[in-house]
């Protein structure tokens, strides 16, 4: 058992999107078999009543409360620094204070960095050995971004990608060990940043198969159609609505593939299910659209859907929201570039669209034929169970941690 330094971007719970997920998840590994000291940021009002969850699982927590207006504006002292937005977005001299005294009063053995923007801590303890879970290649996504929106915002994301990709790079030939989600990511951060390659591995996402499970007793929380007495299918999607690749799925698909799905199944309704959905996301509501925001628990929803929908355009890793209704039996059509990372096998465990009209056939064909969306659901439930258990990925960062305190020893 040693004493670690855990830098988490936002408060590891609840376990409610895509990062919180993974990053509660390897902090309960690492408290099973270290003393985590963890410093992390609140950016959501509504994390503020788990934080005494989280504390429960440390040694010592220190919480930044950040707010997101001061904190862009904080950001932007990155273009005179001739640095990534992103490391004055969560610069908080507070926290960097505690790491200092933290380093003076206990013999850390190690620091966990999630998040690349949370290196600039890590870099606090000199000497100290360190292990990076970058998750996904940010600076890639950021590219992404740029291709996707008009100038100026184009330039100021190509921007933040080129200063991302310098600062990921020098925090990777920094630290001990990179992890990123899947092998496609590692893969292209080696091609992106050769002068770390030798020191980067994969390190997959998991789904806790226990949760996200089907029960019969589970109501459904969809309620009657519009039109009574019509089959009345419900399609799913999952997410946090203020994040704008899940801004742009759910818009792309109320524009593009739902009115070829109404003229095939009049009462059909869509569900946008997440957290904090911006005004965009809110003013797709209508009859056949609804809107939920923040719901106590997500199963019900994925249980009782007839088709989970993930069309997310601009995608990095691995999706959790795929694993989980995978793991709650139900079947799910995804854009390609969410399916290949999962590595299911297309057509009977998962089922992949590129365009509009792929989303269409794939959705309509599943609501034609329930025993074989039944099947589709059933067999990706049983491969998430064999092939992505939490511990089993995780257990990869272990030895690294293991070598890690032999050399600090």
């Amino acid at each position: 058992m040693g004493n670690l330094l855990y830098l988490v971007h936002r408060l590891p719970f609840p376990p409610n999107k895509g990062d919180k997920v993974r990053s509660y998840h390897l902090l309960k590994h690492l408290a099973a078999r270290h003393r985590v000291f963890l410093g992390t940021f609140v950016d959501d009002p509504e994390d503020e009543a788990y934080v005494e969850t989280v504390r429960s699982l440390c040694s010592e927590l220190h919480v930044v409360r950040l707010e997101p207006r001061m904190a862009k504006l904080r950001s932007l002292s990155g273009l005179w620094r001739n640095e990534a937005l992103s490391l004055g977005y969560y610069r908080d001299q507070g926290l960097a204070h505690w790491c200092r005294q933290l380093a003076k009063q206990h013999h850390i053995d190690a620091t966990v960095v999630f998040s690349s923007s949370m290196a600039q801590y890590a870099e606090l303890l000199s000497g100290t050995p360190q292990l990076v879970d970058f998750v996904d290649v940010d600076s890639a996504k950021w590219a992404q971004y740029a291709s996707a929106r008009p100038w100026p915002l184009s330039w100021l994301y190509r921007r933040e990608g080129e200063r991302l990709l310098a600062y990921e790079t020098a925090v990777a030939v920094a630290a001990e060990r990179s992890f990123f989600v899947t092998e496609n990511e590692a893969a292209l951060f080696k091609r992106l940043a050769p002068s770390a390659a030798s020191k980067v591995d994969a390190l997959s996402n998991g789904v806790d198969a226990s949760f996200f499970s089907p029960d019969p007793a589970r109501d459904c929380p969809f309620g009657r159609s519009a039109a009574e007495g019509e089959e009345a299918p419900v399609l799913v999607f999952t997410g946090a609505m203020d994040y704008w690749p899940n801004i742009d799925a759910v818009t792309w698909f109320v524009a593009e593939v739902l009115p070829a799905l109404l003229q095939k199944w009049p009462a059909l309704r869509f569900y946008i299910v997440g957290r904090s959905p911006t005004p965009i996301v809110e003013a797709l509501a209508s009859p056949h659209v609804v809107v939920t925001g923040t719901v106590p628990d997500v199963r019900p929803y994925l249980q009782h859907a007839g088709v989970v929908v993930a069309p997310l355009r601009v995608a990095r890793g691995i999706q959790n929201k795929i694993l989980e209704a995978m793991a709650m039996a139900r079947p799910v059509v995804a854009s390609s570039v969410c399916v290949e990372p999962i590595g299911a096998r297309e057509g009977a465990e998962l089922l992949s669209a590129r365009e509009a009209e792929d989303f269409v056939s794939q959705i309509d064909g599943l609501l034609r034929a329930p025993e074989v969306a039944d099947a589709l659901g059933r067999a990706g439930q049983a491969m998430v169970q064999q092939r992505y258990s939490w511990d089993a990925h995780l257990a990869g960062i272990d030895r690294h941690l293991d070598a890690c305190m032999l050399k600090d020893n």
